[in-house]
């Protein structure tokens, strides 16, 4: 199967991201938003993506526009998109909570006719596959595809097979992630998957670190840049992901597997509580200009 049109659901940085990338591999994708204003947001951030692009010389100034003005479209009503359009693929990528990803299932599932099974994949870093596909009409058509921040510069995809998914699913999927130019990786349904599982109590302990003055914030990522070759501090990272999200991350990783080594620092309950969480919000371990 040859996927030539998808949806993305959720206009933030990932959908974006997400859409951009699939836009750029010869696929048309609809961003659909409730919010105007984030659509709007969405437009602008992939403009400014692609003229860095053009800028560079990895694109020329007639495919950015051609993206922007025929690859992708932005809608308000996923029923609009379903109704009108052969979507043959869908990847949900709103805020990562399980209500909010269940009710997007719920509105295609009303949507969708019996015959019509078309794949969806969720950009979910720790919320249970098996879970959410048991919302959905088709199970076996539902999958996990956990894209890396920024999606158009990170080469990895995780993919995360339900209980119940399909293998044919499996290998459509991967089909569409390497037509995306990504490499794959295939990870069982636990908490956290592979990435999140191996990485998050590494951010975890750095602030440890930083909360038990062992060194300076400075010197607790440059350890991890110069003495291991990261590309990027823990801490620095984190701000970058969003310490919201780590956070998150973490309960879901101590309340799933119950083991005090994913127990949240302290520290970085109080910077979320105090709505220093990273780069969006302007200040986290370090501060930016918004």
């Amino acid at each position: 199967m040859n996927i030539k049109q998808m949806a993305v659901i959720g206009a933030g940085i990932m959908g974006s991201g997400i859409a951009q990338v699939a836009a750029q591999n010869n696929i048309n994708v609809y961003i659909i938003d409730t919010n105007n204003k984030s659509l709007i947001i969405s437009k602008n951030k992939i403009k400014f993506s692609l003229s860095r692009l053009v800028k560079k010389k990895i694109m020329v100034e007639e495919e950015a526009s051609d993206i922007l003005s025929n690859r992708i479209k932005w809608n308000t009503s996923i029923k609009e998109v379903f109704l009108n359009n052969n979507i043959e693929f869908v990847v949900e990528a709103v805020p990562e909570v399980e209500e909010i990803k269940k009710k997007i299932i719920e509105d295609i599932n009303k949507i969708l006719v019996l015959d019509k099974k078309i794949v969806m994949a969720t950009n979910t870093s720790s919320i249970s596959i098996t879970k959410l596909a048991s919302f959905y009409k088709n199970p076996a058509n539902f999958i996990g595809m956990h894209f890396m921040n920024p999606v158009p510069i990170m080469k990895l995809v995780e993919i995360i097979p339900g209980l119940q998914t399909d293998k044919n699913t499996i290998q459509l999927v991967e089909k569409i992630a390497n037509k995306m130019q990504k490499d794959t990786i295939i990870s069982m349904d636990r908490a956290g998957f592979i990435a999140n599982r191996v990485f998050m109590p590494m951010i975890n302990e750095a602030f440890f670190a930083l909360m038990e003055n062992l060194g300076s914030a400075e010197d607790i990522d440059k350890t991890m840049r110069l003495g291991f070759n990261h590309p990027m501090g823990p801490l620095a990272l984190a701000d970058f992901i969003g310490l919201d999200t780590c956070l998150h991350v973490l309960y879901v990783l101590h309340k799933e597997l119950g083991d005090d080594k994913y127990r949240a620092c302290p520290l970085l309950k109080q910077y979320v509580n105090a709505g220093w969480v990273g780069r969006k919000s302007g200040r986290g371990v370090y501060i930016y200009n918004k």
